[in-house]
């Protein structure tokens, strides 16, 4: 029963007078809920991912031979059960007994829901976007947002460490509609410096992405294109924090954190719709930007022909 059926069968019963019975999760609902942190690193994804994979085992595994089984240290056990918030291993173990001798019993929750750790993660992703979805039923502040940005130049698109993906994918599309675009995946000095040249140059937004694990540095650089006089467009996983704190603006989509490495689904699509707004802001200029361009890679024969 997903969680709108069940908050219906619930209003139901009010309204009849009757209680709705409620479904217990799986045990392995219970521990994706329990670990279902976007701090956690990717050491410590591996060690949820196998207890979630092996539990009925692993609940009951000293943390000498949990740290052997997952090929990692004793302290980073320590720290991972600190991370998903308990004082220790042997709290976090206790939970896990609890939840892995209800299993063994065959009790309530005991039978899975169906699918894999990888269909687990496509079902985070989708909850990503149907949120996004609802978030884009009012465009008005991202279309305001992408005429700033179009307006900018040049316009600074700055993504470091992880997040320098999806600033790369950004920056490479937007220079097909924008006559100049830089690109910082570089922290430190030479970031500073590009920051500081683009304001000189005339620029007036940065657009900054910041995904988990956030890192010193993006707060440290988005600080420094503030005191250089640039405002700030954020997109992150969330709205609250040190980063978007310094931001002008802040578009938040969540991050798919189910696996080792976290997934981008949702702040892929609102790079796209940062990109659609831009090229509506000036239709005339994006016209003739990409019949240039497609000019010029028919030339060159930049693309195959399918």
């Amino acid at each position: 029963m997903s969680s709108q059926q069940q908050a219906r069968a619930q209003a139901y019963a009010i309204t009849s007078g009757k209680t709705a019975p409620e479904a217990e999760p799986s045990p392995t609902s219970r521990l994706r809920a329990l670990f279902d942190r976007p701090q956690l690193s990717p050491g410590q994804r591996r060690i949820a991912q196998y207890l979630i994979e092996h539990l009925t085992e692993a609940a009951f595994l000293s943390i000498t031979d949990l740290a052997e089984r997952v090929g990692v240290s004793q302290p980073s056990v320590t720290r991972f059960a600190g991370a998903v918030g308990f004082s220790g291993y042997p709290a976090l173990r206790e939970r896990l007994q609890a939840i892995a001798l209800g299993a063994l019993a065959g009790g309530p929750g005991a039978e899975e829901s169906g699918g894999n750790e990888l269909q687990a993660a496509v079902d985070a992703e989708i909850e990503n976007l149907e949120n996004l979805r609802r978030d884009f039923a009012d465009p008005d502040r991202l279309i305001a947002v992408g005429r700033e940005l179009s307006a900018s130049t040049p316009l600074t698109v700055l993504g470091l460490r992880i997040s320098a993906s999806l600033a790369e994918y950004f920056a490479y599309a937007a220079r097909r509609i924008h006559p100049d675009v830089r690109l910082v995946t570089r922290s430190g000095s030479v970031a500073y410096d590009a920051l500081l040249q683009s304001r000189e140059a005339g620029g007036t937004w940065l657009l900054a992405f910041s995904m988990p694990r956030h890192a010193q540095e993006t707060l440290t650089a988005v600080r420094v294109a503030r005191s250089a006089g640039l405002r700030v467009a954020l997109v992150t996983d969330l709205a609250l924090g040190p980063v978007a704190d310094e931001a002008d603006v802040t578009f938040a989509s969540g991050t798919g954190s189910r696996l080792v490495f976290d997934s981008y689904a949702a702040p892929g699509v609102m790079a796209a719709a940062l990109l659609q707004a831009m090229t509506d802001a000036d239709p005339e200029r994006t016209q003739a930007r990409l019949e240039e361009y497609e000019q010029v890679s028919d030339q060159h024969q930049f693309f195959l022909r399918d």
